[in-house]
């Protein structure tokens, strides 16, 4: 019963996500955006906006920059999935 509840579970969020993507894709003229470049345009925007502080250190391309942000988000995902697999271990050597 539990593997049923758990594959429909599984089959709807696929289905949900799937149509989601489709959706978002019929939009014509329709960008992925984030909160990151809404947020600089309307600094930009802003007359008189004087910075909190200066980066310390500023990549050289936009393409240094996506690869640490993609070595940060490996990292996480590194530590969450040690953790998962630490906390499930522990369960089964409890049984």
């Amino acid at each position: 019963m539990k593997l049923e509840v758990t594959t429909i579970l599984a089959v709807l969020i696929v289905i949900s996500l799937s149509s989601l993507l489709a959706l978002t894709t019929a939009i014509p003229k329709a960008e992925w955006g984030g909160s990151d470049s809404q947020g600089m345009e309307l600094i930009e925007q802003s007359l008189n906006y004087e910075p909190w502080s200066n980066p310390i250190w500023e990549p050289p391309s936009g393409e240094i920059e996506s690869l640490l942000f993609s070595l940060q988000a490996a990292i996480g995902s590194l530590i969450i999935g040690y953790y998962f697999g630490r906390l499930k271990g522990r369960k089964e050597s409890e049984k």
